[in-house]
This record gives C-alpha cells, structure tokens and sequence, in this order.
C-alpha cells in the first residue's frame, strides 16, 4: 500500500493523481492540500478520508472545520500547515502539485524527513532548483517529475545511466497560436488562449502553454533535474503532443517516449515507480496516426521563451524574477487588465529591473519575487 500525501488536491494535477488512486484502491492518501476551493476538498475528504486537511486561508479552514466535524480529520492551514503534512510520518510520497513558489518550503522540509518527491511544482526547480538537487542529493531522495515532458526525459534515461547524454530534445505543442506571427497576437481574448489544442490543464498552464513560456520554465527545470548544460536543451515543436520528449545521447542514437496526451501516465509513474501499472483510457493507434511533425519554436513571436534562456545564463535570482512575473503577469491578463503581448514585455522588465543575487537562499528568494510583484505594481 503506497502512502501519499499531496499538495494541491483541487487543481487539475491534484484531481488526476486521486483519479488513479481511486482506479488501483492500493493507495492511502493521509493528507490533502488545498487552496480555496472549501467544497471539493470536503468531498475528497469524504472519499479518501485523510489524516489531515489543509486550506491556504485561516477562514476557509474554519469553514472546512465545521463542515467536516463528523469525520476524525485535522484541519490545518497556511503554511504552517503545508509543513506538517509535509513530514508526516504516516507518508513515503509527497506530491507537490501546487500552483507557485508556495511549494518550495514544504518539498524542503519533506527531503529533509526523507520522503520521495513526485514533483510537478516548476516553480521550486526554477527558482530553487541548486538548493533542491543538492539537499535531494545529501538526503538521497528522489525527486520524480510529474510534468509530462520531464517524466518522458526520465523514462527515456532508464538503463541508459553509464551513457552520456548530447542533448535534451524538449517537445512543445506550440500552443494555441503557433505558426501566427506576432502581429496576429495583439487582439487575443482570454478565452482564445484558454483554448489549448491537445491538453486539458488549468488556466495558469494554459496561459503558460500560449505564450510558451511553460516550455521555457521546463528548460530551467530540465536544467536541474537531469543535470545539464544550458546549451544541451533543445526545443522542438511537436504540434501532435504524442512524443512527449526526447534524449540524445552520445553515439547519436535517440530514444523518445510517446503516448496518449494524458497526464495520469506521468502522474502513475511516478507514484509507482519503478513499476509500471495497467491504466484506464485511449491508447495510441499507430494506423491513426497520419502525420507526426517537427518544428523550430518562433523565438520572436514567443519571446518568453527566448528570455528563460536569457534568465538561466544570467543564474541566480533571475529565473525567480522571471517566474514571479510572469505569474502577475498572467494574472492581470487573466482579468483583462493587460493585453496579451504584454506578458513577455513584463517578464523581461522585470528580469532587467530585478537586483542580482549570485546564490540566493528562500529568504532571498522569497524576497525577489516580493520585490518583483511590487515593481509591477508600481508600474502597472
């Protein structure tokens, strides 16, 4: 019986790790983290009853207490809370699916208890990723990628360790607007960004995926992850999403990992890993499949790619200015308060007015993304 407990159960990674815990019932789930979503972390309570519970806000936690007062679950909040299910004896996995540099306390705190890490939290490897691979290293756990990309990398590496990699080939979709030019993305709605092709994911990712600066958050992530070279990351448009990613090695050879866009197959890799499980839904039909094709991605036209290159030569706290503007700035896109195109030209702002720290500790960078939220304030 594997015992997980998992950060950022409401969102659409948290959702699909309780869809496979419901399918194989060989999973204990001893606590869930929300953020505000009171009604859907009560009914998962009820399903998966779990040791604790917790809420972001202090006020939805008490709301959640009362309704839940029939059930022996503590309820916990904030980060306070964050911390202790992230330690819990009772667990051998945490699953941090939660949104932003909130989960980089909590995957910490759990190395240091000795817990396995299924990661699909970009913001802790983009912004703390040479604290996390190193304490990761000292503790000897291992951090597993949940992110479709990254899982495909790591199944690519199986049985390959004594063999050294040329290259990364990253895969993107390209997002809802690949191939338009940038002067066709300056009236984009909301809703046309929202409308990704292959994935179903949440509206931050999705954004991400439009502007492809998700790709370039993976590129820092597959930076620490599988310990490479900046210039050893390639990113290839692959509109149909069934390669998930690639790894070059040495002789030339290329192994790649292909399936259905499905998040549940990296998400079950992870938590079950070494051992691969049956699982639920479409397989691929290669008799289907017309074409798969191949793209170089459009530095100009998607400039937030090109500058989390930019951010991870510069180092230090520039993939956290980088990161934390992008999350306003999607934010303010989100609620129709910039357009589109301003994205990029607010991450790149940022990253020039942000001031440098060569090594940054939490506090550090904690404190960039405070300082980098208050320009943007300022200024727009």
């Amino acid at each position: 019986m594997k015992k997980i407990a998992l950060l950022g159960s409401t969102g659409s990674i948290g959702t699909q790790t309780l869809e496979i815990v419901r399918e194989h019932k060989d999973i204990e789930v001893v606590a869930l983290a929300a953020g505000r979503n009171v009604s859907l972390l009560e009914a998962q309570i009820r399903e998966f009853n779990p040791k604790v519970a917790v809420l972001w806000e202090e006020k939805d936690a008490l709301d959640l207490k009362n309704r839940v007062k029939d059930l022996p679950v503590t309820v916990l909040s904030g980060m306070e809370g964050l911390l202790e299910i992230a330690v819990m004896p009772e667990s051998e996995i945490l699953v941090t699916a939660i949104v932003g540099m909130l989960g980089i306390r909590p995957t910490i705190a759990a190395i240091e208890a000795g817990k396995t890490i299924a990661l699909a939290n970009k913001e802790t490897l983009v912004t703390a990723g040479h604290i996390i691979m190193k304490l990761a290293k000292e503790h000897h756990v291992p951090i597993l990628p949940v992110d479709s990309e990254h899982s495909a990398i790591f199944q690519s590496l199986q049985g390959e360790q004594e063999n050294k990699i040329h290259k990364i080939l990253l895969t993107a979709s390209g997002g809802p607007f690949r191939g338009k030019k940038r002067e066709e993305l300056g009236d984009i709605r909301v809703e046309d960004a929202l409308n990704h092709p292959n994935w179903s994911m949440g509206k931050k990712i999705t954004i991400d995926s439009a502007t492809m600066v998700n790709k370039g958050l993976e590129v820092m992530e597959a930076r620490w992850l599988f310990d490479v070279k900046l210039e050893q990351i390639q990113v290839v448009v692959h509109p149909q999403s069934v390669i998930h990613s690639m790894v070059e090695y040495e002789d030339g050879a290329v192994i790649a990992q292909l399936g259905t866009p499905d998040m549940r197959l990296p998400i079950q890799y992870a938590i079950y890993y070494p051992k691969r499980r049956s699982l639920s839904g479409k397989r691929l039909d290669f008799f289907q499949l017309a074409n798969l094709t191949f793209e170089e991605p459009d530095f100009d036209t998607f400039a937030g790619l090109g500058l989390a290159f930019t951010a991870m030569e510069q180092g230090g706290n520039i993939p956290t200015a980088y990161n934390a503007a992008n999350e306003k700035a999607v934010s303010l896109f989100l609620n129709g308060k910039i357009p589109f195109l301003q994205i990029p030209e607010m991450i790149q702002e940022c990253m020039e007015h942000c001031s440098y720290v060569s090594e940054p500790d939490v506090d550090k960078i904690l404190e960039t993304e405070a300082e980098v939220y208050a320009f943007i304030e300022s200024r727009w």
